[in-house]
Formats: C-alpha cells, sequence, structure tokens
C-alpha cells in the first residue's frame, strides 16, 4: 500500500451495512491497482502528479460551510426540478428544494441514507453492477469511500415531467479535502427522466478533490435524458465518470460539459447488452489557462441492431490541454450496429494542445461506422471576412469560436440549461463585457 492509497482511504465511509459490501469491494480493488503513469496507456497524457503529490493529501472530509451564502450557486435559474444540493459532499436540506418519494407514485428521488426498506433493496441489487471497478482506480476509491449518495428510481411506465437536479458545490477550507460523490439511477420498463448533474464551487481558489461517480440502469424502452455539467473553479481537481447498462430499446441521451480545471478527468463507458438501444452522447470540453481536461468514452456495442452517435467537440486557449480518446467496441454479436464518432478540435494558441484518439475495434463484418478527428486554428478566411465587415479582430475570434460549439448547445432540450451555460461561455470567450453581447 503507497502513501497515495493509504490518504485516499484515510476518508472512512460511515458505518452502513447497506454499502457495507460495495466500500469493502472497492477497498479491496483499490488496493490491487497501481496509480497510473505515463507508462499506462489510458493515462497516457494526464498525469496525476498535481494529486499525489500534494504535500498534505486529501484524506479527509469537509463540514464547515455557509448555506446561506450559497443559494446562487445551488440554483439553475428557469429549471423546474426536484433539487438536491451537497455542499462538500455533505447534504444541504436548506439549499435543496425536496427529495421525491410518495405512494402515489413510483418515481424516487432519496439519498442513500433516508431510503426505506423498498428503495433499500434497489440500492443493493443495482450499485456497483455497471462499473468494472478492476479497470478503473478512481471507481473503485468511490467504492470504497462513499458513505452516501443518491438513488434515482423512476418506476415501470412513469414519465416523469419535473425535471431532477443534482448539484454539488465546493468551497475552499483550511486544509485540502476529498468529496466522494454517488448518483444511482434506476429506470424501470418504459420510464422517462431528465436528470441534471450541476458540479459548481466558489469563486476563491480551492483545494478539494472531487471523486464523482454516476451509475445508470436503464431499462427496456425507457429514456434517460443525462446533463452533466463540470463548472468548478481552475484549481480544483475532478476525476470520475458515467456508468451505463442498457436494455432492449432503451435510450440514454447525455451532454457533458468540462471547463477544465488542474486535472478534469471523465471515464464514460456505455454497454449495450440487449438489442435495439441507442446511445446519444455529445460533449464540450473549453480549458484555458493551464487547465488540463481529459475524457475518456468506451461504447461497448455487446449484442446486434444497437446504435450510437457520439459527437464532442473541444477549444484549448492559452498553455491549456485537452485529452479525447473514444473508443467504439463490436463484438462478434453486435451484426446490424451502426456507430458513429466524431471529435473536432479548435486551438487558439500555440501553446496549446489537444491529444485526441478515436479507435474503433470491430469483430463484426455485418456492420456501419464511422469515427473522425480533426484539428485546427481559427480560419483566417472567415476572420478576414467578417473584419471587411466591420467586425474587430477580437469580436471575429469570439464569434467564430462561439460557432464552432454553438450547433451543440442549440440542440440541448433544456432551455434552463443553454440559459445557464451561455454566459459562463460569454466571460470565457469575451473576456471583455463588451465582447459577450455576441453570445448573449
Amino acid at each position: 500500500m503507497t502513501d497515495f492509497h493509504k490518504g485516499l482511504l484515510a476518508v472512512n465511509p460511515a458505518d452502513s451495512d447497506l454499502l457495507a459490501a460495495l466500500n469493502k469491494s472497492g477497498r479491496d480493488s483499490f488496493l490491487q491497482q497501481e496509480i497510473p503513469t505515463r507508462k499506462t496507456e489510458a493515462w497516457k497524457y494526464t498525469s496525476l502528479n498535481a494529486l499525489t503529490s500534494h504535500e498534505e493529501g486529501y484524506g479527509r472530509l469537509a463540514t464547515n460551510f455557509n448555506a446561506n451564502e450559497l443559494a446562487t450557486l445551488s440554483n439553475i435559474p428557469a429549471l423546474d426540478a426536484h433539487r438536491l444540493v451537497f455542499v462538500n459532499g455533505q447534504y444541504s436540506s436548506q439549499l435543496s428544494s425536496s427529495e421525491l418519494s410518495s405512494s402515489e407514485s413510483s418515481a424516487n428521488v432519496v439519498r442513500f441514507s433516508q431510503a426505506n426498506s423498498e428503495q433499500q433493496k434497489i440500492i443493493a441489487d443495482n450499485i456497483g453492477s455497471a462499473i468494472e471497478q478492476d479497470k478503473h482506480l478512481f471507481a473503485a476509491l468511490n467504492n470504497a469511500i462513499t458513505n452516501d449518495g443518491v438513488l434515482v428510481h423512476i418506476g415501470k411506465n412513469e414519465q416523469l415531467k419535473q425535471n431532477i437536479q443534482i448539484t454539488h458545490i465546493s468551497t475552499a477550507q483550511k486544509k485540502a479535502f476529498t468529496v466522494p460523490a454517488r448518483i444511482l439511477i434506476v429506470l424501470e420498463t418504459g420510464a422517462n427522466a431528465t436528470v441534471v448533474e450541476h458540479f459548481t464551487s466558489t469563486g476563491d481558489q480551492q483545494n478539494c478533490f472531487i471523486n464523482a461517480i454516476t451509475e445508470a440502469k436503464v431499462g427496456a424502452n425507457a429514456r434517460l435524458n443525462h446533463y452533466r455539467l463540470q463548472l468548478v473553479e481552475e484549481n480544483s481537481i475532478q476525476i470520475g465518470g458515467v456508468y451505463v447498462d442498457l436494455d432492449r430499446d432503451a435510450n440514454y441521451d447525455s451532454f457533458q460539459l468540462g471547463l477544465g480545471a488542474k486535472i478534469v478527468r471523465n471515464d464514460i463507458n456505455v454497454n449495450h447488452n440487449v438489442g435495439g438501444s441507442h446511445c446519444e452522447l455529445k460533449g464540450v470540453y473549453l480549458p484555458q489557462n493551464k487547465q488540463l481536461i481529459d475524457f475518456h468514452s468506451n461504447m461497448e456495442h455487446k449484442v446486434a441492431n444497437c446504435t450510437t452517435n457520439e459527437v464532442f467537440r473541444g477549444i484549448m486557449a492559452d498553455k491549456s490541454k485537452a485529452v479525447f480518446n473514444g473508443r467504439i467496441h463490436i463484438h462478434p454479436d453486435a451484426q446490424k450496429t451502426l456507430a458513429e464518432l466524431s471529435n473536432k478540435n479548435l486551438l487558439l494558441s500555440n501553446e496549446a494542445t489537444i491529444n485526441t484518439k478515436p479507435e474503433l475495434e470491430i469483430y463484426a463484418d455485418d456492420v456501419r461506422c464511422a469515427h473522425g478527428a480533426t484539428i485546427a486554428q481559427l480560419d483566417e478566411e472567415a476572420r478576414f471576412y467578417l473584419q471587411s465587415r466591420g467586425i474587430s479582430a477580437a469580436e471575429a475570434d469570439v464569434m467564430l469560436s462561439f460557432g464552432f460549439i454553438n450547433e451543440l448547445l442549440e440542440n440541448l432540450e433544456l432551455e434552463a440549461v443553454r440559459d445557464l451555460i451561455r454566459p459562463i461561455l460569454a466571460k470565457r470567450f469575451g473576456r471583455d463585457e463588451e465582447l459577450m453581447q455576441h453570445i448573449g
């Protein structure tokens, strides 16, 4: 056991019969895995030095916060949602709107610690089942240290009209700390739900490590709309992932936004387990300064007649760095598969970096698959055209940059999410009040 392992496992989970087996399994797996280095293929371009070499380590939790000062951060304006808010990993009833649990409905949104016997059985039967923790060090860590979480359970044929918002807010503390975050989504046959995960922080310099895992089991003919917004301050570290199991004719529609930080790493694993399922995965990443963001996606087509459409776009500014690795794995029995992957990147600086690797691994002969990646800078002819129409060089750069990702933003179904994102991107692109008019 290294000091790194010891330090993070010092975040001991609370005694819980419900999570005891998960904690033990995760701890055993975490201790058996080595720390990834540049020689580890999946971490070749992402250094963990900022996490592993921290002088004090992150082996503690934090409980100090003033909820009155965080009300604005916890709210997504105009979003009609059941809202659960966690601050530094601790549930805040003051900032949350409500948990959803009623005998009149088969929809439940409840913390693990508040689950009744029926809900506890759902958690015990499903948690950890979509994750191969021996292949994912930080998923194993989350299994080891999680002491609470959120269960989103939507019963058979339940069409949940109100959205579900789960917000995690981090605040700076005297000592570095860890935030273990866990969400389990279970949609029964024919169910429909929209879940918005929202990670944000106060504006002061952060010293937290957010270990966030979301696990989803989407039943036959069910549909999950999933938004994951990573808007943390740039000194944060966030490593985690999304793990999804799809049943027959299930639909998983996801949008991922990452602004970058000291380290941001997202593993997205989707398993097509039964025929007819579809995954629509869209994402945007926009690091700046010296930020790092890493997206690793893995689509497992295990059976026939399933489809995947994956589109990610990134804009790197200043001395920032991004990594994108998209893998589509077509198993021998996955005939009639249709899968496409596109990754386009825009470099705004000669010192910005992107390492992109789209992968197709195909063992079936009756499939239609395509993948591609592009890396470019702003189009000089387009910039000249805009300037010839009286637009300044700075304004032209903002318009061209935002136009590169605007197509994905405009297609978002939730208008409230678009309205949340736009002013944030305006500040990132414009960095000047006069330039924000082109995005607002």
